[in-house]
């Protein structure tokens, strides 16, 4: 089991950046894809980047792709979403998640996903 803690919220104006941080404890970090997933007031959650075991395989919601880019450091059991050029339509909470995995490629449906964290508030104002 791994427990998943995200950090690195808070209050933006639009244009700019924050970057959130998952750090996670438990068995091995990189036997995991991991993922970011948000979700808005009233709106589902939604896949916004995932990043493969080793860390060479990413993939991102068409909607954040040039803005946000997601790392990991399996040295520091930690997860990163560099989010920049924030807009207010970026508003939700974030979710970091874990997913067991033999292959080295990021994915992007939330159900195979087995781990998620308490998330972290992002509000970008107009």
């Amino acid at each position: 089991q791994v427990q998943l803690v995200e950090s690195g919220g808070g209050l933006v104006h639009a244009g700019g950046s924050l970057r959130l941080s998952c750090a996670a404890s438990g068995r091995t970090f990189s036997i995991y894809v991991m993922g970011w997933f948000r979700q808005a007031p009233g709106k589902e959650r939604e896949f916004v980047a995932s990043i493969g075991r080793l860390g060479e395989s990413t993939y991102s919601e068409d909607s954040v792709k040039g803005r946000f880019t997601i790392s990991r450091d399996n040295a520091k059991n930690t997860v990163y979403l560099q989010m920049n050029s924030l807009k207010p339509e970026d508003t939700a909470v974030y979710y970091c998640a874990a997913a067991p995995s033999r292959s080295v490629l990021a994915i992007t449906l939330a159900r195979l996903y087995e781990y998620w964290g308490q998330g972290t508030q992002v509000t970008v104002s107009s």
